[in-house]
């Protein structure tokens, strides 16, 4: 684990601080939550905790107040913190550390290696929220980008510069589908936060899914489940703002983000702790605030001048299609890549199901009559998903529906396009003129 207290002290010498350290007093400990008074600090100040007994310091941030009271949470198990313990402001802002020099590399929330190289020596600094696009400056999404999947390119097709969500309950393929579309997508630089996910994949994602051409162009910032959840929402805003960082120089970026869901619930349990009240699922009303600002990040720049290509994970506990987070992301982001469990479990990988997805872009990145084509096939599709029983028991009668017959009989070919083994990677113009052969267009 890297030594946070030495961690900030280097942010500090390189932030802004206050002309007077303003020092307060911890009354109370409340789960995770450390509660000062005595003291003045904005939201995302830095703080140093330390123990009157034992001199034992702790770093936390500020996610909170009442009337005179700071609530703090800290980066790490306040152990050895006690009543009466000394807060002292360390900065009252949070910057981001940027520069070439983070390619290839794999970095904490606070921009700290984790792959056991020296730190990354970036000389540029911008605030960790980044600043906001006026829409009316942001380019078009006008150009296709060629994400080497099969059913996206051909059915789903997305553009240069769009924001889209795989979606998904636990264990069906959102890893493996991410990792096909980082292997064969061609981009200048790729930007991937893995948000409260299990450790283990941090190493797995990077050998078996990045390799060594992979990741020369890409840059890391892990924050798995085990760090407290102010480190993993520092971990969002830094994605994002190294992605912003090269769309601002006009790079084409790919950026994946694994999970949306665990950044939600990230910021529920900081909500709950300072006591926001619950909503539905338990979030509190911050989760849907922070959603749709973060994917606002994305996207393409100003004048077009280079864009950000998002993907983001979402999680449907329990296959639920309707929880909260789900609707959020769907109406937030430019369309929607559902995974289906039934398909899964039958093999079929990537197991993407057509009903349900859509790229709101598709209609302006393809000609009419490749549109045409893409929509006849996703017709086909639906229909037979929607006679399945029907058709299963015997039930169906030939002839009764001329489209249902060409669903029936279309199904096997239907279903041998939509598959693609993992390593595989099949480019735009393929995929289109597989599905020309496909219509017997």
């Amino acid at each position: 684990m890297p030594d946070y207290a030495a961690v900030v002290e280097r942010l500090v010498a390189q932030a802004r601080v206050p002309e007077a350290c303003h020092t307060g007093t911890l009354v109370r400990l409340v789960g995770m939550t450390l509660e000062a008074r005595g003291i003045m600090a904005p939201l995302g100040a830095l703080c140093e905790v330390e123990s009157a007994v034992g001199h034992h310091k702790v770093q936390a941030e500020v996610v909170g107040f009442h009337d005179q009271t700071l609530f703090l949470m800290p980066f790490t198990e306040p152990v050895g913190i006690g009543p009466g313990a000394s807060v002292r402001v360390l900065a009252n802002s949070s910057e981001a550390s940027l520069g070439p020099a983070l390619l290839g590399r794999v970095i904490d929330a606070f921009g700290e290696p984790l792959d056991g190289g020296p730190k990354p020596d970036c000389p540029d600094r911008l605030a960790l929220l980044g600043l906001p696009l006026n829409p009316m400056e942001r380019g078009p999404i006008n150009q296709v980008i060629d994400v080497g999947v099969k059913a996206i390119n051909g059915l789903l097709t997305m553009g240069r510069g769009q924001r889209i969500g795989l979606v998904a309950g636990s264990g069906v393929g959102k890893s493996s589908l991410l990792g096909m579309i980082t292997r064969n997508t061609k981009v200048d630089v790729v930007v991937i936060g893995l948000i409260g996910e299990r450790g283990r994949e941090v190493q797995a994602f990077i050998n078996e899914v990045l390799g060594p051409e992979g990741r020369a162009k890409s840059v890391v910032i892990a924050a798995p489940a085990n760090v407290s959840p102010v480190m993993r929402l520092k971990a969002t805003h830094l994605t994002h703002v190294i992605a912003e960082y090269f769309r601002d120089q006009g790079k084409n970026v790919l950026m994946l983000m694994d999970s949306l869901t665990r950044v939600a619930h990230a910021q529920r349990e900081i909500g709950l702790a300072i006591g926001e009240p619950p909503t539905a699922k338990g979030y509190p009303p911050s989760v849907f605030a922070l959603l749709p600002n973060l994917i606002e990040r994305t996207g393409v720049g100003r004048n077009g001048y280079g864009a950000i290509t998002a993907i983001y994970t979402v999680l449907a506990e329990g296959d639920d299609a309707q929880d909260p987070i789900v609707d959020i992301a769907r109406a937030s982001l430019d369309g929607q890549v559902m995974l289906s469990r039934k398909l899964a479990d039958a093999a079929h990988y990537p197991a993407i199901d057509l009903n349900g997805s859509i790229s709101r872009v598709m209609q302006n990145l393809v000609p009419p009559d490749d549109l045409k084509l893409a929509n006849r096939v996703r017709r086909l599709w639906s229909l037979y998903q929607q006679n399945q029983d029907l058709i299963s028991v015997g039930a169906y009668e030939a002839g009764s529906n001329a489209d249902i017959d060409l669903a029936i009989a279309l199904r096997p070919q239907l279903e041998a396009f939509l598959r693609q083994d993992m390593h595989e990677g099949v480019d735009y113009q393929r995929t289109r003129d597989g599905i020309r052969e496909l219509t017997g267009a």
